[in-house]
């Protein structure tokens, strides 16, 4: 099999256009049309189904298409090994974490991690979506619960729980609650947006809005909700992970908070023996207090 046809099918399939996959590649569409038409001639199949709007795969494409996404994988672990094989920790780490986690705990605390490893590159890619670590969507995981992927070493980092935070001026200027019935006299700002019902977040934000609460904003991730408490738009529902970075606010009601939720740390079992997987995972354990 010829690997240059491979890797042009690859690049459009993923693409999803020749326009798009050309620029990628930086050849013509013409050439790549021509692999793609001699690679179906080879295989006796079609692989692309052609319209005004794109490419879409065939069924035998999508077959294809799975194959040469596993050998991208298996090459970018070959890649990363050679790398790791020299003595100076160097080249991209991909990163995933939630929005939330990796903008209010991880990023903040990056500079340790440029201190120990001047010449990593850091790719930290910040959805709610659970990344594939095994087909390498990402090097190494933050996740907010035990993944259940198989071929994964994975270790708790901590665990966090939901609590009502203010500022010391919004609470001069409004007082402050001395019980859950006193929240009735202020502005709750918590996390909107779809969240499982039965979540430990979800069942801690209705508790409190089971008061008579006369005001209320939402914002669709806690870097806004910090941003408003931290403006003194009132009393706040955040993850307590926030407390060492955000000395200007005052936990609120200290026996009222959410269960523990989990934090822990994963990345395939394959990369166990990089050193920048190693100096990442170093550097995490250290800033959770955990001796590596």
């Amino acid at each position: 099999m010829d690997w240059d046809k491979l890797r042009i099918f690859h690049a459009v399939a993923e693409a999803g256009s020749l326009t798009r996959a050309a620029d990628t590649l930086r050849l013509s569409q013409s050439a790549m049309s021509r692999q793609i038409s001699a690679l179906e001639e080879t295989l006796s199949t079609t692989l692309f189904h052609r319209h005004a709007r794109g490419l879409l795969l065939t069924e035998q494409g999508e077959l294809l298409f799975a194959t040469t996404i596993a050998i991208c994988s298996r090459l970018d672990s070959a890649v990363a090994r050679l790398r790791d094989s020299q003595d100076k920790i160097f080249g991209e780490l991909r990163v995933t974490s939630s929005v939330d986690f990796g903008t209010l705990w991880l990023a903040p605390r990056l500079e340790s991690l440029y201190r120990a490893a001047p010449r990593i590159k850091i790719d930290l890619i910040l959805e709610q979506r659970v990344l594939d670590l095994t087909m390498r969507e990402a090097d190494i995981a933050i996740r907010m619960k035990e993944p259940s992927q198989a071929d994964l070493i994975r270790r708790k980092l901590m665990s966090a729980q939901m609590r009502l935070y203010a500022t010391r001026s919004y609470l001069r200027t409004c007082g402050e609650p001395r019980n859950e019935e006193d929240l009735a006299d202020h502005r709750i700002i918590c996390q909107g947006g779809s969240r499982p019902p039965d979540s430990i977040t979800q069942r801690f934000v209705d508790r409190i809005f089971t008061g008579n609460i006369s005001s209320y904003l939402t914002v669709n991730n806690y870097y806004g909700v910090l941003q408003a408490v931290q403006h003194h738009l009132g009393i706040g529902v955040l993850p307590d992970y926030l407390e060492k970075h955000c000395p200007d606010l005052k936990p609120i009601l200290a026996d009222l908070h959410s269960e523990d939720i989990p934090v822990y740390l994963a990345y395939p079992l394959e990369l166990r023996d990089s050193k920048r997987i190693r100096v990442f995972r170093e550097f995490v354990l250290t800033e959770a207090g955990i001796k590596p």
